[in-house]
């Protein structure tokens, strides 16, 4: 993947941290890797719009480390932070829903990015699934920004999701379509979202032309 390192959203990183960053998509071995990985878990977990970015810098620095075969320090860095902050998860929900699906954002995007032997890392397969769990517990479908989290992650790493693990897929959407059909309380956007994904699986994760004219056009009103 050739990518200048303009095309990343990383701007809104601090100067130090934008010069470390853009060194390591470029010579990994330059810097502290471990560092690097702090840092883009850190904004990753504050900016929205960087952790839907993040999974292409990893995948641009993991790349660049396994031409200089200087081994996986960067991605063993990367997976132990991910694993540090999947475990506080439920303290992250409790202190910022926007922290919550930053973090979301982040992890569903690393599973989307690095592979192995083009496919899917397994080690990220159950984390993943249990963070879209989460989100369609009843406390959070309540919240429109977990219900839209939940769908946009859906909408791009479901059907990689299910090839992994069809049962643990099969769960999930028996929980959202209980919500939908049982729980009180939803907001009319919360159900247009969850009637949408609940659709676009049944339909092999595509939606006809004209449920997705219907959907687009009631979420553009």
């Amino acid at each position: 993947m050739e990518n200048s390192t303009d095309d990343y959203k990383i701007q809104s990183l601090d100067v130090d941290a934008q010069k470390i960053l853009k060194t390591a998509l470029k010579d990994p071995s330059a810097v502290n890797l471990e560092k690097v990985s702090n840092i883009i878990v850190d904004q990753s977990l504050k900016d929205q719009v960087f952790s839907k970015e993040a999974g292409r810098i990893c995948y641009t620095i993991v790349t660049a480390e396994a031409k200089q075969r200087t081994g996986l320090v960067f991605r063993k860095n990367l997976l132990n932070r991910l694993q540090q902050e999947f475990n506080d998860r439920e303290e992250t929900r409790a202190r910022s829903l926007h922290a919550w699906t930053c973090f979301v954002t982040f992890i569903c995007n690393i599973f989307d990015y690095l592979k192995v032997n083009d496919m899917p890392m397994v080690v990220l397969v159950h984390p993943v699934f249990d963070c879209l769990m989460r989100l369609g517990q009843p406390d959070a479908l309540m919240n429109e920004e977990e219900v839209d989290c939940l769908v946009l992650q859906l909408h791009r790493i479901g059907e990689q999701l299910e090839k992994m693990n069809s049962q643990r897929m099969d769960e999930l959407f028996f929980l959202l379509r209980d919500g939908f059909l049982l729980q009180d309380g939803l907001t009319s956007m919360a159900r247009l979202l969850l009637l949408e994904i609940l659709e676009f699986r049944a339909g092999g994760w595509m939606l006809s032309g004209t449920a997705h004219k219907y959907y687009y056009s009631e979420i553009a009103d």
